[in-house]
């Protein structure tokens, strides 16, 4: 017998409500729609920003200790709950389980951490007396929460990235309104059953879902906003930058990660963690391996180490506690990777393993003699594809990881200390 689909609701302003009408979230392997979420209405999404101004004024006073005890039940009940939560991020995200419970367990973490912050927030006293002026006078700061934070969040971490906006405003006395992905709300609104549970305000936490471009619009726009706090595409921050105002922003968006490879490097170690920063979680990750540059003189074992490697990954159903590599978020991300690639391709670049799809599963991609200008080396992927390219002169390949419009990560492997040390000096990420 067929199970009903789960009609799931929004929380606002501590009850949980629905709205006009609703969209489909669906398991990303299976396609089977698994809920039914509802698509917050202006009028909603007002009600949800109210109630985070009208919760503000108390929850900022709240005492230390009091938001350190509901943070530390929140990270106590993610672990007791890991297990159902992790088969939430499986279905409706596409990540491997041995991911998903990863990322709760990381979950886990950032509740404690945010909760132990709670307790060390504080100011300074000043020496005023270090200007003539100052002197027989005392001055001193205090650390004040901003006020109703937007928080928007992006789909390859529903609840890690969720967490990581969400743990340290609530620790600081913060209230906020969350947009989650609309491809993955499901986890973010447990999340809220879980805050309640734990003991947090009505109105301190609230949960809204529908388009990004709609929704997020009119988060960026309100007045009643003090804060946004957005994780994605460098396009969308762009234009949150411009729409924002006087609104404080804090923008965690993307890049093409570089790793290099020296001529000293051990490939035991370097090659399985290359693989796992490529493939995880399908690629979508904004830190995932995208560019490889490795030394000739160890360029040919690596790549065919890598190769072989990659053959072994398991890919297919994430709910397989042997899954390496699910699907990606949906088909038309897919099929625009599976395009990036015959682009490649057309331009000269060779396929060394992978570059197949089949519905939302792209099979790990490894490219040889890629260029600079191809669009896989110059925009971020986001999808399982790697380019690995070989450098003679070391500054040379120092230069390659920096030629790039991003600036988020890059990394070495190398056993000269000099070395490791010239890269996190030139390399401006």
């Amino acid at each position: 017998m067929e199970q009903p689909i789960k009609q799931y609701k929004l929380l606002v302003g501590g009850e949980w409500i629905t709205d006009g009408s609703t969209m489909p979230v669906a398991d990303k392997f299976t396609g089977e729609v698994i809920g039914m979420v509802p698509i917050a209405s202006r009028e909603t999404v007002d009600k949800a920003l109210s109630s985070a101004r009208s919760a503000f004024p108390a929850y900022s006073r709240t005492p230390a200790h009091l938001r350190f005890r509901i943070l530390e039940k929140t990270a106590q009940l993610l672990d007791k709950y890991k297990d159902e939560i992790a088969t939430l991020i499986c279905r409706e995200a596409g990540k491997a389980w041995k991911y998903s419970l990863g990322e709760v367990a990381r979950g886990v973490e950032t509740f404690q951490f945010s909760a132990e912050e709670a307790k060390r927030i504080h100011g300074e006293t000043v020496p005023m007396d270090a200007s003539a002026a100052g002197e027989g006078r005392m001055g001193y700061w205090l650390r004040r929460p901003v006020g109703v934070v937007a928080a928007i969040t992006p789909f390859n971490f529903p609840l890690n990235l969720v967490a990581h906006k969400v743990g340290p405003g609530l620790a600081a006395g913060n209230t906020f309104v969350l947009k989650p992905a609309s491809t993955t709300p499901l986890t973010a609104l447990r999340l809220g059953e879980i805050l309640q549970e734990a003991g947090l305000p009505p109105g301190v936490f609230n949960v809204v879902a529908g388009s990004g471009g709609t929704i997020g619009g009119w988060l960026v726009a309100d007045p009643k906003v003090n804060k946004i706090s957005f994780t994605g595409s460098p396009p969308v921050g762009e234009s949150i930058i411009r729409r924002a105002g006087l609104k404080k922003v804090t923008l965690e968006l993307g890049n093409n990660s570089a790793t290099i490879v020296e001529s000293d490097a051990d490939l035991d170690e370097a090659v399985p963690r290359c693989v796992m920063s490529a493939f995880a979680n399908s690629g979508q990750v904004c830190i995932s391996l995208q560019r490889l540059y490795v030394h000739q003189t160890v360029a040919a074992e690596f790549t065919k180490r890598f190769v072989d490697v990659t053959a072994k990954l398991k890919v297919g159903n994430p709910l397989d506690k042997y899954c390496d590599v699910g699907p990606m978020i949906d088909e038309s991300e897919a099929k625009r990777a599976e395009a990036w690639i015959a682009e490649a391709v057309a331009e000269g670049a060779r396929i060394l393993i992978g570059g197949k799809r089949d519905g939302r599963v792209l099979q790990p991609t490894v490219l040889g003699n890629v260029q600079p200008d191809m669009r896989v080396m110059r925009v971020e992927v986001f999808a399982p594809i790697v380019s690995i390219c070989e450098y003679t002169n070391f500054e040379d390949a120092l230069k390659m990881v920096d030629d790039s419009p991003y600036g988020l990560q890059a990394g070495i492997y190398t056993n000269d200390i000099r070395k490791a040390l010239l890269a996190v000096d030139h390399i401006g990420c």
